[in-house]
């Protein structure tokens, strides 16, 4: 009977902190509970103990209730402390804290999502204007393109295709129809992107930049009426080409480092003595300098002569300068690895700009690094992730075609199971980056601008990406290594540093800015406690203690959760559909509270110190991450409608990402800073071993199999980019494809008829003799044919004349001498 009083208090405590009870209600439970036991003591038996533990457990909760005795006894006495513990932030991060919204990530971080709200958004959709221009004009430019000829041949796009884009105002997507743009929405953006980038990616670049941070955006939400009315119709048209100036030898993601600067100073500018600003500036990387005619620049802002005030250093400013000003040093190219859009450096010295040319006018001087952050919360959602999809299905396409078309031993390749390893993994890999990239889009049309998943997106399907593409060439050998125009793949795999790195490079996204920001920002108590310390009013002590008292209740309760939903093995939660993806969402909970939880007991252990300690950072941002992505997957297979062929796309997603979530969290709790403490917080969240494997064969061969055949899951993994029906590499591939699966009854006729497997060199007698049996008719016959035709044509490799090695030889020399 002792045994099942305290195993009812136990309990009790436990449900009380489980469903995270307010602490007044939990009070009057305890207190309810008391005098109950009480009164009924005779009744049930219960023991002295046991009412006592009760009351004390009561009055412990009244105490707690008392905010002012609380204040006293608890938060003043770790006010002090906190304020000296938590990170100093300099004035750019905070800048970049401040920067967009907090959206799903918020309930990530809360440790117990709140899954209808997320199952409530919209599935992703275009309008009809918006599907119409990706079926005609999109569709007409990436046929026209040859990204072979425009790397190896122009080093350019040719001048009909920068006519095109004009024409078509590709470059005005995010422009308003108001101002001659298109006006698209972010998912149209991303779809424009992601097609032109699945025929050639420097024609993607060079449509993706001026729709991204840039001039044309920056105008939008912080340019003067003058400047958009000016400005956006000629960028609109393509009478301008923008590009904009960030990054210096010196300055890359660390802002507070940039050496460029504009010194407040009147001079005469155009016959007249104007107030404005002497430039000096050294950028590099910035794409479209070298054809850019309108330049957007950041600059430190810096004013001796207090023309504008008392203070000097008035911080980052951006303005806005035709490339023809004088002073201006622009036009030569840097050549990035695999692409040949245009990108260069570009040097100021001693250029004279009006006051006026600053965005948004003298009052925004000073404010360019929060517009730029403000901005880039939601572009980097948008045009990077859509290059990474674009590699992910462009891989899946090829490669299961490929696999299929290839044979060795007389089987095709992509039935071998040390094939059908890498096919798995570009197929869930691809399947869940275009789930977090729709998710995330349809967030960024309603208005959100969640900073901390569009890091998390350019980190993860541009690494995804890499993956995708590394695969690819594995299943391809030979075909993938012989560049020439046969080689589809070669481009996209040399460029893959190019997404990598910009924007913010992904070991800085891992390792600093994804759980660097996402724990201040998306934590429901975190960046309230840090507001609250800051402030000297004595308002601050009261919000502090509300506060943090909330975040002692977040961890009790998420303890609790991990706890309890790991002995349950998920079962303690329900989830918001049934079928066979309602245990996913149950682990995704589960994990949900043990991220919560680890993030919070780091935080509190390492406070301000956190900022340096990058792997445990990197190791939370990857479950962070993968939180995201798998409830991202989650979302696209009920927007799908739950198609079933789709399910083992969303098994091998699921399994992926639960256990890397898993590993990376065990990581954290292995190199936890106080020793102990780790292996004891493990024991809690982990009390039966580790649950999680990565996809199982069978599921791979599953995934595998799905790019080996022409049907519908395929063709939902790929839609969206363009597909060649020409006579080009990826046409031949498609082409062959087809032939061969639609050809594969007849060839398995005359195998079984006449006990010869069809090659390429017998395919012509064997069909022959078919026919004359009877085996196959005619029409069957000259099927078989051409697929064999097809599919040597399609693994074919380039070779090129010694002569034409020689002859760019010669013409290097020839330029070497002249130059001399």
């Amino acid at each position: 009977m002792e045994l099942l009083y305290f195993s009812v208090l136990i309990f009790t405590l436990l449900l009380l902190a489980y469903n995270r009870v307010p602490l007044l209600v939990a009070m009057a439970i305890m207190v309810s509970l008391t005098v109950a036991w009480t009164e009924f003591r005779h009744l049930f038996y219960v023991s002295s103990w046991f009412r006592f533990a009760n009351g004390i457990i009561a009055v412990t909760f009244i105490g707690f209730s008392i905010k002012p005795l609380r204040r006293l006894l608890i938060s003043d006495r770790l006010y002090g402390w906190f304020r000296k513990v938590m990170p100093v932030v300099s004035e750019t991060e905070q800048e970049a804290l401040d920067a967009g919204t907090v959206w799903w990530d918020a309930e990530l971080f809360s440790g117990r999502p709140r899954w209808r709200s997320l199952l409530r958004n919209p599935a992703p959709a275009l309008s009809p204007r918006e599907q119409a221009f990706l079926d005609g004009p999109v569709e007409e430019f990436c046929h026209r393109l040859d990204e072979w000829a425009i790397c190896d041949e122009y080093h350019d796009l040719p001048q009909d295709a920068w006519q095109f884009i004009r024409e078509h105002r590709m470059m005005s997507m995010i422009i308003p129809e108001a101002y001659g743009g298109l006006g698209f929405s972010a998912q149209a953006n991303s779809a424009v992107v992601m097609k032109l980038a699945s025929r050639s990616l420097t024609a993607a670049v060079t449509v993706m930049v001026p729709n991204s941070l840039g001039p044309g955006e920056l105008l939008l939400h912080y340019g003067t009426d003058e400047q958009k009315k000016y400005y956006l119709p000629r960028l609109a048209s393509g009478e301008e080409i923008p590009c904009f100036a960030l990054t210096s030898p010196v300055a890359g993601s660390d802002a507070a480092s940039m050496t460029d600067t504009g010194v407040v100073c009147k001079a005469m500018f155009r016959g007249k003595e104007v107030l404005g600003l002497k430039l000096n500036w050294d950028k590099r990387y910035i794409t479209l300098a070298p054809v850019a005619t309108l330049l957007g620049l950041a600059f430190k802002t810096l004013d001796p002569e207090h023309l504008l005030g008392e203070q000097e250093d008035l911080g980052i400013t951006c303005a806005l300068i035709p490339a023809d000003t004088a002073g201006i040093e622009i036009g030569t190219r840097h050549r990035p690895v695999g692409a040949v859009f245009m990108n260069g450096p570009t040097r100021g010295r001693d250029v004279f700009i009006p006051i006026d040319w600053v965005i948004g006018g003298r009052e925004r001087i000073g404010q360019g690094w929060r517009m730029l952050m403000q901005c880039l919360a939601a572009g980097r959602a948008i045009s990077l992730p859509a290059i990474g999809v674009a590699g992910g299905k462009m891989a899946a396409l090829m490669s299961g075609a490929y696999a299929y078309i290839r044979r060795q031993f007389h089987v095709p390749i992509g039935h071998f199971e040390g094939i059908e390893e890498p096919l798995a993994r570009i197929a869930g890999r691809t399947y869940r980056m275009d789930a977090a990239r729709n998710l995330t889009l349809v967030a960024l049309d309603q208005g959100h601008r969640p900073a901390v998943l569009s890091a998390i997106l350019k980190y993860q399907l541009t690494e995804a990406n890499r993956q995708c593409l590394n695969d690819a060439m594995d299943i391809h050998a030979g075909k993938a290594v012989i560049t020439g125009p046969s080689n589809y793949l070669a481009q996209a795999y040399q460029a893959i540093p190019v997404s990598i790195t910009v924007e913010g490079a992904n070991i800085l996204t891992r390792s600093l800015i994804i759980f660097g920001q996402g724990a201040i920002r998306a934590h429901p108590w975190l960046l309230k406690e840090m507001e609250a310390a800051r402030d000297p009013k004595p308002g601050g002590r009261k919000a502090f203690d509300k506060a943090l008292f909330a975040h002692i209740g977040l961890v009790i309760s998420n303890l609790v959760r991990a706890f309890m939903l790991a002995v349950t093995g998920g079962l303690a939660t329900r989830a918001p559909v049934g079928g066979p993806t309602a245990t996913y969402f149950r682990q995704v909970t589960r994990m949900c509270a043990v991220f919560s939880l680890s993030a919070d007991l780091v935080l509190v252990t390492l406070g301000g110190k956190f900022k340096s300690k990058e792997k445990l950072s990197g190791r939370l941002a990857d479950a962070l991450g993968h939180l995201y992505l798998a409830t991202a997957v989650l979302k696209r297979f009920e927007d799908d409608g739950r198609p079933e062929g789709d399910l083992p796309m969303v098994q091998w997603a699921m399994d992926d990402s639960l256990h890397t979530i898993q590993e990376s969290l065990r990581g954290v709790l292995g190199n936890f800073p106080l020793p102990g403490v780790g292996t004891l917080i493990k024991w809690i969240v982990f009390p039966l071993g580790m649950p999680y494997s990565p996809p199982s064969d069978s599921v791979g061969k599953s995934v595998a199999r799905l790019l080996l055949s022409e049907n519908e899951s395929r063709d939902r993994l790929v839609s969206g980019v363009y597909i060649s029906d020409g006579d080009d590499a990826a046409g031949k591939i498609h082409s062959a494809f087809h032939l061969l699966l639609t050809s594969a009854n007849a060839e398995n006729a005359v195998r079984n008829a006449l006990k010869e497997h069809v090659t390429w060199d017998n395919y012509k007698r064997l069909v022959k003799r078919a026919v004359e049996s009877g085996v196959v008719t005619e029409e069957q016959a000259t099927l078989v044919r051409l697929a064999q035709e097809a599919g040597r044509a399609a693994t074919a490799v380039d070779d090129f004349p010694r002569s034409d090695t020689e002859h760019r030889a010669q013409k290097v020399l020839h330029t070497e001498v002249n130059a001399a």
